[in-house]
């Protein structure tokens, strides 16, 4: 998965290079008047249509409030067999967690991977270990905010290491996207720069 994000990441103009390079080798005639039309695009224009538009806030909005994942949490007083009772149970790798009483107030954030290494590695019992002491804490967190472009925040994520990230406003917790909510984003904006650049080649604007 890392791998093929940093691809992603290093190639995001390949598409649009292709599929020019693909309208030079099928019709050498058109060069002139293709390149001639993309070049008298505004840059304006480009900016608007261009990659890189889709914001955390659009992901957030696409999942919905309900959605599974989009706002899930626990306290650090909770066990942390009951945390991962709960991801498994909504399909998800990490949960958000807070001080009790306070969720909206970010404590720090448990994962899978913090289960496998400090509980089933360590040989602790996790129904008897709190959440608050294997969680990352708050201070040492990586997150966005719902302006962050999706596309910084895949380098962050593949840069970081990481699979889940806390989206902050003004201070507060506002929900979580994974590394599929970002992937899907990402993919679906390339094929819309795909299908615009078709319908520009072809007359369309």
């Amino acid at each position: 998965m890392q791998g093929a994000l940093r691809t992603c990441l290093t190639h995001g103009n390949v598409v649009k290079d292709s599929l020019l390079q693909h309208v030079r080798v099928l019709s050498p005639l058109l060069r002139p008047i293709v390149f001639s039309r993309f070049e008298s695009v505004s840059s304006a224009r480009i900016e608007e249509h261009g990659f890189e538009s889709t914001r955390i806030a659009d992901i957030l909005k696409e999942k919905g409030k309900g959605a599974d994942g989009s706002w899930l949490w626990c306290t650090t007083d909770d066990t942390v067999y009951d945390a991962v009772k709960s991801m498994t149970q909504h399909n998800v790798g990490a949960l958000v967690v807070v001080k009790p009483g306070e969720q909206k107030s970010i404590a720090g954030i448990i994962t899978e991977r913090d289960y496998l290494r400090k509980i089933i590695v360590q040989g602790r019992s996790s129904k008897s270990t709190k959440v608050g002491d294997i969680m990352t804490e708050e201070n040492k967190l990586i997150t966005v905010t719902p302006d962050t472009k999706v596309l910084k925040a895949m380098q962050l994520m593949t840069d970081k290491r990481i699979r889940h990230i806390p989206v902050i406003d003004d201070k507060e917790m506002i929900g979580m996207v994974s590394i599929g909510d970002v992937v899907r984003a990402v993919v679906s904006e390339h094929r819309e720069e795909v299908d615009r650049l078709n319908a520009y080649i072809q007359g369309g604007y």
